[in-house]
Parts: structure tokens; sequence; C-alpha cells
């Protein structure tokens, strides 16, 4: 398990030789490095109403500070890539010029050379899933404390404001698994909050995908949720590809297996903010 790092603009140490191995090559290398990045939990606090996330205040700062001198700023969400770049303020800001945004876990993407998104037609199973859930929810008795985020895309049931949110959450994911599994779609478990999404697309293959694109020659991804596992995976693969890899987890109590195969735990979107900040300032 990666140690916590404090919120201090000192570079921290990661606690696995392969943590250390792609430190190092981001280090080395940075004009040829990838810094990828989860939006929620990660560059924006978690709250409980998602349309009022926003993007930690030193977080475009420090990315624009850091961008630069990299090949690459990436951020890679479950989130539709146009509400990320918006709740980020991701668009017109200096030194973020070349910034891309991989939306609906790599399904969209916002490049801020065109401040465009580019996307295939949707899912047909998302809109049927969207008109049977509030009833569904309603006849499963789940109704009580549980909301639907409409994401364009995907849909998603939270139960943060359940009266007992971890229950909740274990008692839809059966039946929302099985309701998904009828329209095509599969389920992306989160933090308090499960997501009924095309299949076929996650944030590995987004990241797999993007470091191919560049050429990059090192890789970091931080994360938070269940959803990073994915490219957690992937920067394993990579890694034994012989493209060195930085893990870095935004800590949470709610997801320790994450924190279980990170480098480098740090304190949430402060402490994201933190370590970005001091790669800037350490890459000349």
């Amino acid at each position: 398990m990666g140690s916590n790092a404090d919120s201090t603009d000192s570079l921290p140490t990661p606690v696995t030789t392969a943590g250390r191995e792609g430190l190092d090559a981001i280090l080395g290398r940075p004009g040829r490095a990838v810094i990828a990045l989860d939006f929620d939990g990660t560059l924006a606090p978690i709250v409980p109403d998602p349309e009022q996330a926003r993007a930690h205040p030193g977080a475009v700062p420090a990315l624009a500070a850091l961008a630069p001198k990299v090949a690459s700023v990436a951020v890679v969400t479950g989130r539709p890539a146009g509400v990320a770049v918006r709740h980020g303020g991701f668009a017109g800001v200096p030194g973020l010029e070349h910034l891309v945004v991989l939306g609906h876990y790599g399904a969209e993407r916002w490049d801020a050379v065109s401040g465009t998104v580019n996307a295939p037609a949707p899912h047909p199973g998302v809109a049927a899933v969207r008109a049977e859930l509030p009833g569904f929810l309603d006849e499963i008795g789940a109704w009580q404390g549980t909301w639907i985020e409409e994401k364009g895309r995907a849909v998603a049931v939270h139960t943060r404001r359940a009266a007992d949110p971890q229950a909740a959450f274990e008692t839809l994911r059966g039946p929302l698994t099985e309701l998904a599994a009828r329209h095509g779609l599969i389920v992306e478990p989160g933090r308090m909050v499960l997501e009924l999404r095309p299949p076929g697309v996650d944030k590995g293959v987004a990241l797999t995908e993007y470091v191919r694109e560049t050429g990059a020659e090192a890789v970091l991804y931080a994360g938070d949720d269940l959803g990073d596992l994915p490219a957690f995976a992937a920067v394993d693969k990579l890694r034994s590809d012989g493209v060195p890899g930085l893990l870095v987890c935004s800590g949470s109590s709610e997801v320790a297996e994450l924190a279980e195969r990170a480098d480098l735990v740090v304190e949430g979107p402060a402490g994201v903010v933190a370590l970005l900040t001091a790669l800037a300032d350490r890459i000349v």
C-alpha cells in the first residue's frame, strides 16, 4: 500500500520500486510523459450533488504549470466530457492549450485545441433504462434516499443520501445489474453510486489508447474510485511492456482497494494538487 504524502510542495517518494521507476522516468524524460487524472475525487472534492462539484481551486493553476513541461495532460472521467470541462474550468486557460478530456470513460473526447467534443452515437439501451428506471426503483422499494443522475451516454443511481448508503448500494447492485443486462449495458460501481453504461469502454481502454496515440514513454495516473481500477491495471500492463508508470491514489477510506494498489497515496484533491505542483517545480 502506498504511504501517505503530505500536502507540502516537496515531491513525495513512492513506496514501490515500480512507482519510483515511474517517477524517475517522468522526471528524466518529461517531454515523453503523459499525466492522466480522474476528475471527481481526484481533481474535484466529492460532494453530495455531483452538479455542484468543482475542481479544487489549485487544480487548474497546477495543471497549467505542469502541462507545458510534459508530453500531455489528460483528464479521464466517467462524466460527459463537456461537463468535466465546465466544472473543471479547463477551457481557455493559458498553459492548457493542449489539454484533452476523455469523457464517458473514453467514449467522448474534448480537445482544448479545437474546443469541441467528438463522440459516437449514444447506445439505445441508455434511453430504454432511463425510461424504466424511476418505476423500477419504486417497485423494488429503493426510491427513498436514492436519486438518478442523467449523464447523457449513461445513467447513474446514487445512494449517498439514503439512511444507510452502503446497505442501499448493496441492495441495488444486483437488480440494477440485471436491468442493465436486459438492455445491453453494464453496471460500473463507484463511491455510493451505480452507473449503467454501454460495455466496451473503460478508463483502462481509454488510457492505453491515449498512451499509444501520444507515443508516451512514461505515464502517471491518479484516481480515487473503483472505476479507476481498469486504469491502474492498464498502467501495470504498460509497465510490463516497458513503459514506466506511477499510480497515485487520491486517498479515501471508502476505496481501500485502490489505495492498496497505489505506489503513492495523497490526501484527496489537495494532495493531488500538491503533487502536480511539486512535479512542475521539479521539472526544469
